[in-house]
């Protein structure tokens, strides 16, 4: 009888994408989950890589029991020396994925024989999980990690080829249409330009590019797709487009970050001395920099950066990391160190939370800028790759919180500009106060009775259920 009721109890197979910043929110998104329905056990399946990042300590120390790690293979051959293309890795990764997750299935359902396969849980790029879902005959769930615009262009990759294809038969070797050309018969695209689109739309020979190629085609067959978004921040034609492509779409708010923000900690208690040294700066003066733990502007930029920095006298703080900050002007940190802080790493959601924070010049990876949104924090953006222009564009154009670096990338005068509109500018005030209005949706959103708390509450009854 025992037996019976074990086989019972669901086993939910997850599957991560081991690159970015991917499987951490999918992760967060499975503790959610685990701790919601406790009788059901999760395998999440990760390169060695990945998951030894994830469940060390002192990480690991908020997993629930009922998450197991499982690693697979990277798909790298023994003896094959990676050049440093960052897509390399994610190709070959890819190529192999599919025999990679399925032998690491085979045997982890064996050894958990006396639990069926309740569903599979994957991210959104892994576009091949469906046929492993159907070889269980379980349900499958995709989880969207990049801003639901992204998803949108991926889904309509042939016409957005289309069009381009057009549009550069039309214009020949001039190519300025990519700046100005807008996609305004897609729904909730209609102010991104051509240039904002992802590389990864346009043709390629790579095995990711040809990957996300797949998406219109195959995410209407999920059971559901769940978005690491509030559905309050979408437009109304993007909402609509997407609920009609989907079996069921979820919005479950951003997986990056706790909501309601938690008051800051004691200053003393954080040991980068972030804290500390923002306490003693005036409210609202505070320029705070990071591009993430992937995006490094070129020597160039940074040196421009740097330059505007000083020149402009503005209190700043710098989370740069030991290998990049050798690039700075010689005696930049020293000229600067009652002006501004560099520190390789920086407690980024307290930061942002502090009184003293006026702005934040980003690389618009989607998790900083939700954590800016969630702050209140104006943005000065320098997309780099992916769908930062994208995102970027939101910023600028669709929020009104930010700008997009004058011309895309750092230069002295761009960033002194820059600076100066939005701390000191009336354009600037206006920021602030949009992205103060941002925050307070996303608040609300989170909040009890919020769509997040809901959509959440419909996905774990969904799994339970299977």
């Amino acid at each position: 009888m025992a037996m019976i009721n074990s086989s019972q109890k669901g086993h939910i197979l997850v599957l991560a994408f081991p690159f970015g910043n991917h499987a951490n929110p999918l992760l967060t998104l499975v503790c959610k989950l685990a701790k919601a329905a406790p009788d059901v056990c999760f395998s999440f399946f990760n390169t060695e890589k990945s998951n030894t990042s994830l469940f060390s300590e002192p990480k690991s120390k908020g997993i629930p029991d009922n998450i197991k790690p499982y690693n697979v293979s990277d798909g790298v051959p023994k003896d094959h020396v990676l050049t440093g293309n960052p897509l390399e890795a994610v190709d070959i990764f890819l190529k192999e994925a599919p025999e990679i997750f399925r032998a690491g299935i085979e045997k982890v359902v064996a050894e958990r024989a006396e639990r069926r396969v309740s569903s599979l849980i994957t991210d959104g790029f892994l576009v091949f999980s469906g046929e492993i879902a159907e070889s269980f005959g379980a349900p499958w769930i995709q989880v969207w990690l990049p801003l639901p615009w992204t998803l949108s262009a991926h889904i309509y990759t042939d016409l957005i080829r289309q069009i381009c294809a057009e549009e550069a038969a039309a214009n020949g070797a001039d190519e300025h249409w990519r700046e100005h050309k807008k996609l305004v018969i897609i729904p909730g695209l209609s102010t991104m330009r051509i240039a904002d689109i992802p590389d990864e739309v346009f043709p390629s020979e790579s095995i990711f590019v040809n990957t996300l190629s797949k998406l219109g085609h195959v995410l209407p067959q999920p059971t559901a797709v769940v978005m690491n978004f509030y559905e309050e921040l979408n437009s109304t034609p993007l909402i609509s487009d997407l609920k009609s492509k989907f079996r069921k779409l979820l919005h479950v708010g951003f997986l990056s970050l706790s909501l309601p923000l938690q008051p800051l900690p004691e200053s003393d208690s954080d040991t980068t001395g972030c804290l500390s040294w923002l306490d003693e700066q005036r409210v609202l003066s505070v320029a705070y920099i990071s591009f993430g733990t992937v995006a490094t502007p070129p020597p160039n930029e940074l040196i421009a950066l740097a330059e505007a920095l000083e020149e402009s006298g503005i209190p700043f703080l710098w989370s740069l990391r030991d290998n990049i900050k050798q690039l700075l002007p010689d005696g930049f940190v020293e000229r600067t160190n009652k002006q501004g802080k560099v520190v390789p790493w920086a407690p980024q959601n307290q930061v942002l939370g502090h009184a003293s924070i006026g702005l934040f010049v980003t690389h618009c990876g989607c998790n900083s800028v939700y954590e800016s949104m969630a702050n209140g924090v104006p943005m000065i953006c320098r997309p780099f790759f992916g769908d930062h222009r994208m995102t970027g564009r939101m910023v600028e154009d669709i929020w009104g919180i930010g700008v997009i670096i004058e011309g895309g990338v750092f230069s002295k005068s761009g960033v002194l500009k820059s600076l100066a509109l939005i701390l000191t500018d009336e354009q600037g005030k206006k920021m602030r106060d949009k992205a103060q209005s941002l925050k307070e949706i996303v608040t609300e959103a989170a909040g009890p009775s919020g769509s997040a708390v809901q959509d959440f509450r419909t996905l774990v009854d969904l799994i339970s259920s299977i």
